[in-house]
């Protein structure tokens, strides 16, 4: 009898420590949800701060890329200052999606007509869109472009391979390998 009520009082002390264990457990999860919402609404502020910072910055990069790649674009007959922006919206989807802003440059010059598009880093789908918008723009403007050319600082090796396939002239710094 003795050596039950020794068992259950051991018994009655682990059962005690796992419990005070279970309420430090349950209130670190607690102050971790806490840390967790506010990380949360903090990132949520981020994320709207990049994209109005990054809508800004991305006409400036654009002529920044142009300028860099200068010589590269003048070789194939692109002067990089006289790239305009070309913007439409769909509004009633005839050729996209409703509502949708296609926006892309083009440079026209001695009857030639070449769409070109700028990322810092091309991926395979980048590649894939910039075509598919390219041929929009040709319906738009009534004329199949000369040539349509994605400048990246950077893309990876699948991206330009699926450009040589399509018959898109890539300008860039460096293919990264996959």
């Amino acid at each position: 009898m003795e050596e039950n009520e020794k068992r259950w009082e051991e018994n009655e002390k682990r059962w005690e420590g796992a419990y005070k264990r279970f309420e430090a457990i349950e209130k670190a999860l607690l102050e971790h949800s806490k840390r967790l919402y506010e990380l949360s609404k903090t990132v949520a502020g981020l994320q709207v701060a990049f994209h109005r910072f990054s809508g800004r910055w991305g006409r400036d990069f654009e002529r920044m890329v142009l300028e860099t790649f200068r010589e590269v674009l003048e070789e194939r007959g692109i002067v990089s200052g006289r790239v305009e922006r070309f913007e439409y919206v769909d509004r009633d989807g005839r050729l996209y999606k409703k509502g949708s802003r296609i926006e892309m440059g083009v440079y026209i010059h001695d009857e030639k007509l070449y769409l070109i598009e700028v990322k810092a880093y091309a991926f395979y789908e980048d590649v894939e869109h910039f075509y598919n918008m390219a041929q929009i723009v040709e319906k738009i403007i009534g004329r199949k472009a000369d040539k349509p050319v994605l400048m990246a600082v950077s893309i990876s090796e699948d991206a330009w391979r699926r450009a040589q396939e399509l018959g898109v002239d890539v300008i860039c710094s460096a293919i990264v390998p996959l």
